[in-house]
């Protein structure tokens, strides 16, 4: 007979949610370590239902495949919804759902991938060219930088000039904006989203978004102009001017249509494009950090990975370079120990349900935990090592490695963030060589959703004599 909850603290339910707000990694590690792979919290505020947070690998698989029909997933994305829309592909369930996913898969996965690696690996260049011998840097900072260069040109396909310039900087400001706890509360806290006026919190959000979408309605405009004036003929054949074929996310989107012919609406493009922006920014900045982070305290990767890129023949494309089976580890391996979200999209049940020898009602809130999972010790041996290795010697199921969630709600844009994380690290660790040089313990810190490296992880940039390339040491 199933069991009605698994175990979990008896903490006061504001407690519990104060506790996982301010200390989130020492909350779950705390628990795993005293509760095991399954434990229940309530963290959603005072009147919270159960929220079970679960690392056991069957467990994990059920949630993700076959139980997935039994989830009410729209009322837990609520919280982004005054930054992505109502029409991004995070609030949509059933049907819908998986209508848009289909429309936007074929853009961010396969083929396309390749179109996309010249255009990061020239951004790379262009944004880490001024590095100067003796320079301390923030790597956060530089790679954030990379990222959104990296979505403005590639995922909303604008050219360098002044819309371009214009967006980046209101961009900028709101990415940065979001990250700082007192601002984001409000996306949290719906009494909070008054607008009193342009200098108010929320009339300042609603400010800067009025302006970024006016200049995302104007780039799909424009585009979809030019692809009028562009329009073949019935009789043209449609592989005769290649030219005039879609080389980035926006532009494939405009191309795509559903079942019965219909493409996606302004509204449903604006509404992708910030997901693909809000989702995809800061988290892939912060994976490269950490994979920074990491290759710097470990001189053997280090040197490792870049013989392997140095014994790479010199004429490689962007799409071997990525599947180069060493670098691919370092980045699953980074992935594995500082994964760019801490859980995988909490799953609300509608009916009730048995599941690892408990019973849950519906209104109970099932998470497959991605920060547990990927340091449960029976599944990775010494699960706290930095050990690409693990990744060459064995395989690992998606329902014991999911950095990116699981199931048919998973980040639809990991391909492209896995590979951009991969191009970016390549270019840079083949031009630069990492040494540890400062002292001091480096802490995860929170940004937005995700955490990354403490602000005293820094770089500096030194002349390597023995190979004639520049040298990245940590600063003291």
């Amino acid at each position: 007979m199933s069991s009605s909850l698994p175990p979990g603290p008896r903490l006061p339910n504001l407690l519990q949610t104060a506790r996982l707000i301010a200390t989130p990694l020492g909350f779950l590690d705390e628990c795993a370590e005293r509760y095991g792979d399954c434990f229940t919290l309530r963290v959603l505020g005072l009147n919270s239902p159960p929220v079970v947070f679960f690392s056991d690998p069957e467990a994990v698989q059920a949630i993700f495949t076959t139980l997935a029909d039994q989830f009410d997933y729209g009322k837990v994305t609520q919280v982004f919804r005054p930054l992505v829309g109502h029409e991004s592909l995070i609030m949509q369930q059933g049907d819908r759902h998986r209508r848009q996913r289909k429309m936007l898969m074929p853009a961010l996965h396969g083929e396309q991938l390749n179109g996309y690696g010249s255009v990061i690996q020239a951004i790379t260049q262009d944004i880490t060219a001024p590095w100067a011998v003796g320079q301390t840097l923030s790597i956060r900072e530089r790679m954030a930088d990379i990222s959104l260069e990296v979505i403005l040109r590639v995922v909303f396909g604008i050219d360098p000039g002044p819309r371009c310039d214009a967006l980046r900087q209101r961009l900028a400001k709101l990415l940065e904006a979001i990250t700082a706890p007192l601002y984001s509360v409000q996306f949290f806290l719906p009494p909070l989203q008054q607008n009193l006026g342009p200098s108010s919190p929320w009339g300042g959000f609603l400010q800067q978004r009025a302006e970024i979408d006016g200049l995302i309605f104007e780039e799909i405009r424009n585009r979809r102009a030019q692809s009028s004036a562009h329009q073949p003929s019935a009789t043209a054949d449609p592989t005769s001017n290649p030219s005039t074929e879609p080389k980035d996310v926006l532009g494939l989107l405009m191309t795509m249509t559903d079942g019965e012919g219909q493409p996606l609406s302004d509204q449903e493009l604006r509404d992708q494009l910030m997901t693909l922006l809000l989702l995809g920014h800061e988290t892939t900045a912060g994976g490269l950090t950490w994979a920074f982070y990491w290759l710097s305290t470990h001189p053997q990767a280090l040197a490792q990975l870049q013989q392997e890129l140095c014994d790479a023949p010199a004429d490689l494309d962007p799409m071997a370079l990525a599947q180069l089976p060493y670098l691919s580890a370092v980045c699953q391996e980074s992935l594995r120990l500082n994964p760019i979200a801490l859980i995988s999209q909490p799953r609300k049940l509608k009916q009730p349900l048995d599941l690892a020898g408990y019973h849950f009602e519906p209104g109970a809130v099932l998470i497959p935990c991605i920060y547990t999972s990927h340091r449960r010790a029976a599944t990775y041996g010494d699960p706290l090592q930095f050990r690409p290795e693990r990744f060459l010697e064995q395989k690992f199921s998606a329902a014991e490695y999911f950095p990116f969630g699981g199931g048919s709600r998973n980040c639809i844009g990991m391909a492209l963030s896995l590979y951009e994380m991969k191009l970016i690290l390549a270019q840079i660790v083949s031009r630069y060589s990492l040494s540890l040089a400062a002292k001091g313990t480096v802490r995860p810190q929170r940004r937005g959703i995700t955490f990354v490296p403490g602000d005293n992880f820094r770089l500096r940039i030194e002349q390597d004599r023995a190979c004639g390339l520049n040298k990245i040491a940590l600063a003291d």
